[in-house]
Order: C-alpha cells, then structure tokens, then sequence
C-alpha cells in the first residue's frame, strides 16, 4: 500500500528539534566564555589595527612618515649637538630612570607585593604582561628588521634593530601596569598624580629616543600602540575572570581590581561564581 506524504511541516519538526537541544545544551557557563573569548578577541584585533597601519606605512616607506621621521631626527640632532649637557640629562632619563630594566624591576617588586597579599591571579596577570611585553617586541623588531637612523657624529649609540622602539614599549606596558594594579590604593582627589606620572613617563621615554637619534618617531609610535595591544589583551583576560568569579566590570579609573585595597583582594582559587565574602569595609 502506497504511503501518504507527511504533512507540510511536520518533516521539519525533528531537525528544530535537535538544533534547539544542540543550542539549549551549550548555554550557561560555555555559551558566556565562548562570548567572552569572541569579544576579546575581536577587541585586540580593533585595537591592534593603528599598529598594523603603522607597520605597513613604515615597511611601504611611505614619503610624508619617512618626511616626518627624517626631518624630527635631524633637527633634534642639531639641538642635541649645540647642548651637550642637555644630552647628559637625555642619557640619564632613558638610561637609568626610564631604562626597560628599570621598568621592568619595578613590575617584578609589584609582582613580589602582590603574591604576599595573596592576589594570585592579579601577580599572574602583571608578570604575564610584563612578558608577553618584552617577547612580542622582540620578534617584532626581529622580523621588521629595519635600521636604525645614521646620523653625522652621534650623540648616543644602541643596539639591535629599531622598529618598534622597546624602550617606548616597555614604557607602555610597564606604566600600564603599575597604574592599573595600584590606582586603588590612591585616593580617588589624588588619581590624577599616578596618570600623570604615567602619562609623563610614557611621552618622556619617546621624546628621549628620539632626541638622541637613537630612534624614529614612528619607532616610538610603534612602541606605544603595541604595548597597548598586548595591555588591552591581557587585560580582557582578566576581566572575563573577574566575570566568572561573580566580580563587576571595573571602569579604568577604578584599576583592574579595586579590591587590592581590602583584605580579601581575591576569592580563594577554585572557588565558584558568588562564594567570595563581600568585601570588609
């Protein structure tokens, strides 16, 4: 006997059937970190986008940033040349104040407070930073491979290659570092005063690069774009953790954890979403 064809329909009945228990089965905790990860990802990729326009502009030669670079570095030559004693200021700042192992000193003594304040995942974050920092500009100055400027009678030497500027990207990383793990501490009529140190140090270290001809302005430029790549990075990271913990969302004038200033920076590790205690005070 000759079977009747399904009723329109209810062929399809099945199949939304096993898509709503395929969806249905990868909500809750997988569904929000497969969002979290999304947008992590695509927000380092935005942010990664002025880098990565710098690098093809420097790789492309283009004629106005080649303008820019070459007129900057020879007429802070000449001033350089005409003062010398400017250029022992100059050498100090970036040689011994705003020097990477100066920088980078000050992160791992932040990284030793942290750990004995028993914020783990905070001193993780930080060291990770710092790492990832001096790694990715180091292959990228590696496999960029572009020249140093070659000035008439030198005020300063440096080794290596100049694209981006480590020196600014440590910079970048480093203060970013600092400000977001301890502007907590500082109180909030006071906030102003660690940005500005920041902010100082961070423009200061570029101007120095520059000035004794040891980089680009677009080297420096490079610097700080990447090291806010590799901030911005890390940091969503570390927000998609506060997230799983059962933390808010901080604002950056709040730092990346406001509670380092309590007594109980962290819930224990391992603990699930809501089972920390409220903070005290």
């Amino acid at each position: 006997m000759a079977q009747l064809p399904p009723r329109p329909g209810t062929g399809s009945r099945p199949r939304r059937h096993a898509i709503r228990s395929f969806l249905s089965g990868r909500s809750g905790p997988d569904a929000a970190f497969g969002a979290r990860l999304g947008l992590t990802v695509v927000a380092t990729a935005v942010v990664s986008v002025p880098f990565v326009l710098a690098l093809v502009l420097v790789e492309s030669r283009w004629s106005p940033l080649y303008r820019l670079d070459r007129d900057t570095a020879e007429r802070l030559h000449r001033a350089a040349l005409e003062d010398p004693d400017r250029v022992r200021v100059l050498e100090f700042l970036t040689g011994v104040l705003w020097d990477p192992v100066t920088m980078r000193l000050l992160v791992a003594l932040l990284v030793i407070w942290l750990l004995r304040r028993r914020a783990w995942r905070l001193a993780i974050w930080a060291a990770v930073t710092a790492t990832a920092g001096a790694l990715i500009g180091f292959l990228t100055k590696n496999v960029v491979e572009r020249a140093r400027p070659h000035l008439p009678d030198p005020v300063s030497h440096a080794p290596g290659f100049s694209f981006p500027s480590g020196h600014a990207m440590t910079a970048m990383v480093s203060c970013a570092i600092l400000l977001l793990v301890l502007l907590p501490l500082v109180p909030r009529a006071w906030r102003f005063l660690p940005w500005a140190v920041a902010v100082t140090s961070v423009i200061g270290v570029g101007y120095t690069r520059v000035a004794l001809g040891v980089h680009w302005v677009s080297d420096v430029v490079g610097g700080w774009l990447l090291g806010l790549v590799v901030v911005t990075a890390t940091t969503l990271v570390f927000e998609a953790w506060r997230a799983d913990a059962g933390r808010r969302r901080t604002a950056v004038g709040e730092g990346l954890e406001p509670e380092i200033a309590t007594d109980d920076p962290e819930p224990a590790m391992g603990a699930s979403p809501g089972s920390e205690q409220a903070p005290r005070g």
